[in-house]
């Protein structure tokens, strides 16, 4: 007599874990001229023997600062045998003041700075760029400002941000924020569409540039 039920339950079951099957299947896989590209002229890494991850970014880019908070929560699950290097990029000659702020904090050893650099361009809209709006927004933060100015101003930190400027030349990079894994693969969330998609898209080429490290293919 319940044999029934039974079944009705049964298919209702089914049909339940048909409908959320979707969430959790495997992400497609990334696809070489839509999600990523082949980087023309792939350059060498400065990750030894971890997967080289670049970051092209700009402080005071609307889509970099947005992008920030879930690249901070993806980088917490990012595999030991990875590295991220952020490159302040230099397309433009009023693109440097900003990419010395990241090279002289970085220098510094005071990239906790980095999310509040991000806060001060695109939320409390000061012109860090401007030195006399740098130099006391600095100072407030707890950082010396005589010592901050003098590597600010630096040859060092002016030869660091050209290099990061010629490496995005090199890569062939036209917008911000753009990733190159390894020196071979590039992505963007203007590729990809979505920013969940994008980090879905990092991952997978992280395993095959891992996989072509070894001389092994990715399995699928």
């Amino acid at each position: 007599m319940f044999a029934r039920p039974l079944a009705l339950f049964a298919a209702a079951v089914l049909l339940l874990s048909a409908a959320f099957q979707p969430a959790f299947a495997a992400p497609d896989a990334a696809f070489e001229g839509h999600d990523y590209a082949a980087v023309k002229a792939p350059q060498p890494v400065a990750t030894g023997k971890k997967v080289e991850v670049l970051e092209f970014f700009w402080y005071r880019c609307p889509h970099c600062f947005h992008l920030e908070p879930s690249l901070t929560a993806w980088l917490k699950k990012l595999p030991k045998d990875a590295q991220l290097r952020r490159v302040p990029a230099v397309f433009r000659d009023d693109w440097m003041p900003a990419a010395k702020v990241y090279y002289t904090l970085e220098q510094m050893g005071q990239l906790r700075l980095h999310d509040k650099v991000f806060d001060a361009y695109n939320l409390d809209k000061l012109n860090l760029d401007d030195p006399a709006v740098l130099g006391p927004w600095i100072a407030k933060q707890g950082v010396d400002r005589t010592k901050f100015e003098a590597i600010y101003n630096s040859f060092s930190t002016q030869s660091k941000a050209m290099q990061g400027g010629q490496l995005a030349t090199a890569y062939a990079i036209t917008g911000v924020p753009t990733f190159v894994i390894d020196g071979k693969y590039l992505t963007a969330q203007s590729m990809t569409q979505t920013e969940p998609r994008l980090y879905e898209v990092l991952d997978q080429l992280i395993v095959k540039a891992r996989a072509e490290r070894s001389g092994k293919k990715p399995a699928k």
